[in-house]
């Protein structure tokens, strides 16, 4: 494991393969997630390493290894995509492929939006159409989630299992609350119609919280949308059709 510093937050990052092997990509996971765990364990690490390409791999802050600030003030897209930036400025890496995964793709493509030509390609993970809702319910369940001592008493089971995945990864609760407090604005379709860097998207069948990637592919002015029949939000990441999706769109083989 090694680290950087961005905007005063220490970063924890995996860098393997070697500088000449290619273009790198860079792995965001999702929220209560980790390197290790979104990545590592699921087999990614392995996968790109048996195609012999420069993987990078970090903690969002707030998750893993990587800095967990209390303050609210300390996360926002703004942040957790200037980090990406961030790193890849530590790493002289001028242009990267990036791949994302829910809160992953989220930061992701906020990076994208704000510096398109330093990324070759984006991969968007465990988003869809949903994208562009906008919040209807009031307070902040997810931050009340994990904020209670008692996860019995979380009634909503997709917020218990968020809970419950945090627990399990021992995470940092009253950080991850703290990063879900933060201002974040939604995206629009005008933005990202706007963006020129060629996009996959890809959400199992069955992911309530993604929604139908399509609709979201078709925003982009060079967006396609694959679907992983059978999957919902958490059995999409480890799948190999998701896998091999991603390696037929960076070798640029995916119609």
């Amino acid at each position: 494991m090694a680290t950087f510093d961005s905007g005063g937050q220490a970063i924890a990052f995996d860098d393997i393969g070697a500088p000449g092997e290619g273009r790198p990509v860079i792995l965001v996971h999702g929220f209560t997630s980790n390197r290790n765990e979104n990545w590592r364990r699921l087999g990614w690490y392995g996968a790109f390493e048996r195609r012999r390409m420069r993987m990078i791999a970090f903690d969002c802050r707030g998750h893993g290894e990587s800095a967990k600030p209390h303050d609210p003030s300390a996360y926002g897209r703004e942040n957790l995509a200037g980090d990406i930036l961030a790193l890849m400025d530590h790493l002289d890496i001028e242009r990267a492929h990036l791949l994302g995964f829910s809160m992953g793709s989220r930061l992701a493509l906020s990076a994208a939006l704000k510096m398109p030509k330093r990324f070759s390609t984006l991969t968007l993970g465990g988003v869809g159409e949903k994208l562009f809702e906008k919040r209807t319910f009031a307070g902040n369940p997810m931050a009340e989630a994990m904020e209670t001592a008692d996860p019995n008493s979380i009634s909503e089971p997709m917020l218990r299992s968020f809970r419950q995945f945090a627990d399990e990864q021992g995470e940092d609760r009253l950080a991850l609350a703290a990063l879900t407090r933060a201002k974040d604005e939604p995206f629009t379709r005008e933005e990202l119609s706007g963006l020129n860097v060629p996009v996959l998207v890809v959400a199992g069948a069955r992911d309530e919280l993604a929604g139908d990637p399509e609709p979201l592919a078709k925003v982009f002015p060079d967006g396609r949308a694959v679907t992983i029949p059978g999957c919902d939000h958490f059995s999409a990441i480890p799948h190999a059709l998701f896998k091999a999706t991603v390696f037929d769109f960076l070798d640029g083989t995916l119609a």
